[in-house]
């Protein structure tokens, strides 16, 4: 039986795609415009070509900051995505627990990120923070703002509290939607809990968790609000990620040219590397 696809609905999305449209491409074409061109004032542009992508991807400072990026998003998901799936497994299926744990599993999504950073700003201070005067008072030496290493646990754990959330969420969804026929087949083949989850669960997860990765990555890869508030991407450069270079270049310095050109520079690294994760992902589904 073939489904009839109605092209007319596609009128009905047609507003959204015009205002998406205005508001997205109008100011891409305003970066793309500054990145091959000049300027010294009085609204005069002068062409620059590919300059200033010859001296951004030329330079140490991008490279060291794209590093820092990977290396923070690599961590991340590495935690996230199997914590979030052990918590969602873990999770109440039926009964008043339900609503109880999917409430508390929200409430960290529910705070803006400058707030997030602001708590984690306070909370690990040594002089007025709770994390850090115990930590002190434990005789652990912690000071995010003048150690590297505590700098990046401090952000890490900050991103797991905020975002894991989102992942058992998403995962916990999937769980649910598995029809209870699967587990009473694997009862009655007295199959073991592992079995139940590599054969059963976690196929059926498998694309609520292709959308739990790619919205994971693309948030940790473009962090900024957070390390920003919390350390300033210091001490030094330690936390200097793309996002924070970006803005210190663009308003600090004010070098219009190459922040546009780090922009889409940027911009196309998280396509890419989403488009792979993407394909990757989807490829090992079809195949098995």
């Amino acid at each position: 039986m073939e489904k009839t696809w109605n092209n007319k609905a596609w009128f009905m999305v047609l507003p959204v795609l015009v205002l998406v449209a205005f508001s997205a491409v109008i100011p891409l074409m305003t970066v793309v415009n500054y990145s091959v061109q000049d300027t010294f004032g009085n609204n005069e542009f002068f062409w620059a070509g590919t300059d200033w992508f010859i001296q951004v991807l030329q330079s140490d400072r991008f490279w060291d900051a794209l590093t820092r990026n990977l290396i923070f998003s690599g961590i991340i998901l590495a935690i996230e995505i199997p914590l979030g799936i052990l918590i969602a497994l873990n999770m109440p299926k039926t009964g008043f627990g339900v609503p109880v744990c999917l409430v508390l599993m929200s409430l960290p999504l529910l705070i803006p990120w400058n707030v997030v950073g602001t708590i984690w700003q306070v909370f690990g201070r040594v002089d007025i923070g709770l994390l850090g005067y115990t930590l002190a008072a434990l005789g652990i030496n912690y000071n995010y703002v003048n150690n590297v290493f505590d700098a990046w646990v401090t952000l890490i754990v900050m991103d797991i509290w905020h975002w894991t959330s989102l992942v058992v969420l998403l995962c916990y969804a999937g769980l649910v939607s598995i029809p209870d026929a699967y587990y009473q087949a694997a009862k009655i083949d007295g199959a073991s809990r592992w079995a139940v989850f590599r054969y059963i669960q976690l196929p059926k997860m498998k694309r609520v968790l292709l959308i739990a990765f790619l919205l994971r990555f693309m948030d940790s890869f473009m962090i900024y609000t957070e390390p920003f508030v919390i350390t300033g991407g210091g001490p030094g450069n330690a936390t200097t990620f793309l996002s924070i270079d970006l803005v210190k270049t663009a308003i600090g310095q004010f070098d219009l040219g190459p922040a546009a050109a780090l922009s889409l520079i940027y911009f196309l690294i998280i396509l890419l590397l989403s488009w792979i994760f993407y394909t990757v992902m989807t490829n090992s589904d079809a195949q098995s």
